[in-house]
């Protein structure tokens, strides 16, 4: 008899329960404010939790925390607790919609540039200790292009890069491309098209940015796929849910299930780079450089 679709996703659940694997980080950015990166953060680790994955979602916008809201949760500590030595990260995660872990962000809190060796050690201590319950990261980054969103992009395994079909976010996802290949090495990215009216739309959309990448830089992307514009995510966001639960027949909900399915396909990283620890390290790292140059 031939096994279910759910009977699989909880056999595949056990598997990873059993014997943890790495821990893959994806940078959710974009450049430009308003394009959806916090949405597709959350509604993606959702449909990855749905899928049997343990993910974690990390509130990187440490000027505008909103991740929180989104979901309708109610932190009594943030990620500034934890950099403070005040808590453990275990103390500060609380549980979302389908066991997704959220590490809330915290308005207004010191440069990561700005972190002494304390704060270092407390960090990547914090984050170690969580490891074997997690095999995703997704970092939700900040909008612009600040040091902070260079150095949690640089440190992730994966960058998408969120676009939607307007002048002013075809720009900054290119000038946040650019800087991330000439200035530091990164060559690749995976495009989502983010709020189009067709699937032809959302595929134009990364052929323009290709033809101007292609010109001009050295970087190598990848259509991760197009999320539809939908008044059902609109309405999901009145009360504070994932649309993924919210309204699970939609289209939109639809398209982040098939983005959790590419995500699912994407290459494991290996060796050391597959630990949290690693990308901890990595970011600290990459934040000091900021804070060297720094006036």
């Amino acid at each position: 008899m031939l096994a279910s679709e759910g009977d699989m996703d909880q056999a595949s659940g056990l598997r990873r329960m059993v014997a943890p694997g790495p821990v893959r980080a994806i940078a959710v950015t974009g450049g430009k404010g308003g394009v959806g990166k916090t949405n597709v953060s959350v509604n993606l680790g959702v449909a990855l939790c749905e899928m049997g994955h343990r993910v974690m979602l990390l509130d990187a916008d440490l000027g505008l925390a909103n991740i929180d809201v989104v979901l309708g949760l109610h932190p009594e500590f943030d990620i500034s607790h934890v950099l403070r030595g005040e808590r453990s990260l275990e103390e500060v995660v609380i549980e979302g919609a389908s066991g997704l872990k959220v590490v809330p962000g915290a308005s207004g809190i010191q440069a990561l540039s700005e972190m002494g060796p304390r704060e270092h050690t407390g960090l990547i201590r914090a984050f170690s200790d969580m490891a074997a319950d997690i095999d995703t990261l997704i970092v939700d980054t900040a909008a612009g292009i600040s040091d902070t969103v260079l150095s949690f992009s640089r440190a992730s395994h994966e960058i998408i890069v969120v676009v939607c079909d307007e002048p002013a976010s075809i720009t900054d996802a290119y000038a946040i491309i650019k800087l991330l290949n000439r200035d530091y090495g990164h060559y690749r990215f995976r495009i989502l098209a983010n709020m189009v009216r067709s699937a032809q739309e959302g595929r134009d959309l990364y052929n323009k940015m290709c033809r101007v990448t292609d010109r001009y830089l050295d970087v190598m992307l990848s259509f991760m796929g197009a999320l539809p514009m939908d008044e059902s995510l609109r309405k999901a966001v009145r009360v504070q849910r994932p649309v993924v639960q919210a309204f699970p027949r939609s289209r939109v909900a639809q398209g982040f299930r098939n983005l959790a399915r590419k995500v699912e396909s994407w290459p494991q990283p290996k060796g050391a780079s597959g630990q949290v620890q690693f990308f901890v390290e990595r970011l600290i790292q990459f934040s000091s450089e900021y804070g060297e140059v720094a006036p």
